[in-house]
């Protein structure tokens, strides 16, 4: 059974990818798996520490190779003893926060060889905004998050250092088949049941648009949610983020793909702008 994957580093947003996860499992009555991820260009393993004899140079002596093989197990058995309490503690609060059946594991190996390894077990990916390398700069991105946004096929919830539940949500609606996608996926779950949604478009103001703002809320209407419609010009990243301000939304909802004008803000380095500028947690749907 698929499950909820959370990611967790011990940075400072690991508290809030712990409170997100556990939301998202409970909502959708999931289990609840916490990964940590031994990168094997930070934390080598010990068998490859014999690979430190091609560079020591003439006339080093053996004792030296023995000391730096010795450094490298003792720093990788540090890693994962560290990884051990990190994914303890966040146990802990996951299931304080109400998260269903939590399981723990570490894994060795790059952050996407792994999350690849795991999608067809993984329901909702949750993971933080910044990793410990960047956790003191506001707008920044872990360094691993714009290529798991691109690679894997799996509904993704981006949270930044501080989460709490949402009390309602915006979809950034654009008329096109990924929009629209989005649509059927936010009336099939659980996730969102029950919450205030706000069809946020960014376009001309004129009687297609309106047409296809309409439709996108019957469907919704006809789930069960509650809908308020916008319809805005200017620039679309701006224009969200405005609307999502100025009406106090919690959780921005939208297609990680398309071929559109929001696909701009969602591919290559745009992607980065999209999710760094945020002031809230982002639910991309593939």
């Amino acid at each position: 059974m698929p499950k909820i994957i959370a990611c967790i580093d011990g940075s400072i947003t690991s508290t809030a990818v712990c409170k997100a996860a556990a939301w998202v499992s409970q909502r959708l009555n999931a289990s609840l798996d916490l990964l940590h991820v031994l990168d094997k260009t930070e934390y080598p393993k010990p068998e490859n520490s014999k690979n430190l004899s091609g560079n020591i140079g003439l006339g080093s002596r053996e004792h030296l190779l023995e000391e730096l093989i010795e450094l490298d197990e003792k720093r990788s058995r540090l890693a994962l003893e560290h990884g051990k309490n990190i994914l303890q503690d966040a146990r802990a609060l996951a299931q304080q926060h109400g998260a269903v059946e939590v399981t723990t594991h570490q894994r060795h190996g790059g952050l996407m060889e792994t999350l690849s390894d795991l999608q067809d077990d993984t329901r909702v990916l949750v993971l933080g905004r910044q990793g410990q390398a960047h956790e003191n700069e506001t707008h920044s991105l872990g360094s691993h998050l714009e290529n798991v946004i691109r690679a894997l096929n799996k509904p993704i919830l981006i949270t930044l250092p501080d989460f709490t539940a949402p009390k309602d949500f915006m979809i950034a609606f654009d008329g096109s088949a990924t929009s629209s996608k989005v649509l059927e996926k936010v009336a099939e779950s659980d996730l969102l049941k029950g919450l205030p949604c706000h069809i946020v478009m960014v376009a001309e103001d004129d009687t297609n648009h309106q047409s296809q703002l309409n439709s996108a809320k019957q469907g919704l209407i006809d789930a069960g949610f509650e809908v308020t419609t916008a319809l805005l010009q200017g620039t679309v990243q701006p224009a969200l983020h405005q609307y999502q301000r100025e009406n106090d939304i919690d959780l921005m909802v939208m297609g990680a793909y398309g071929h559109s004008r929001i696909r701009q803000f969602l591919v290559g380095s745009n992607t980065a702008k999209m999710v760094r500028m945020s002031d809230i947690p982002l639910l991309l749907l593939r």
